[in-house]
């Protein structure tokens, strides 16, 4: 299908940067090539937000402070406007929505008025949590 695209996404497996995006993504492209015959398209890296296990793991190993501090130190703003949270919809399990998949992991979803009568009185300016039931379109 090659209208379809793939992107993989890198996420490092402990409290460091990733490497570089570009790099990185030359040598994925090779070795998944070579080894399994699989291209793709493009290569993401994303740094851990210190959230949930994450978090957990570098308070238990006395590792929140410098890894805040990394985090700091190398602050991009070059970045800020190409975060996927800024356009991504994450959906959980049980179809709710999520404008980043941080908020996600917090339980945090989207707050608004339902647009589904089985979900909410039409009528009602109550705003809840949003289900993929409950819009129209985004």
């Amino acid at each position: 299908y090659p209208e379809l695209s793939l992107d993989l996404v890198y996420n490092p497996s402990g409290a460091f940067l990733p490497p570089g995006q570009s790099s990185l993504e030359v040598d994925y492209k090779r070795e998944l090539m070579e080894k399994f015959g699989i291209t793709f398209n493009n290569l993401l890296t994303i740094t851990n937000m210190p959230i949930k296990r994450f978090a957990d793991y570098l308070a238990k190993e006395g590792k929140m402070k410098e890894y805040m501090e990394l985090l700091v130190n190398n602050f991009n703003a070059g970045t800020v406007e190409g975060l996927m949270c800024l356009d991504t919809v994450s959906v959980g399990w049980d179809g709710a929505i999520y404008d980043c998949d941080f908020n996600q992991q917090l339980g945090m979803g989207i707050i608004g008025q339902s647009q589904n009568e089985s979900h909410d009185d039409k009528n009602s300016t109550k705003k809840q949590k949003l289900y993929v039931f409950d819009i129209e379109s985004l």
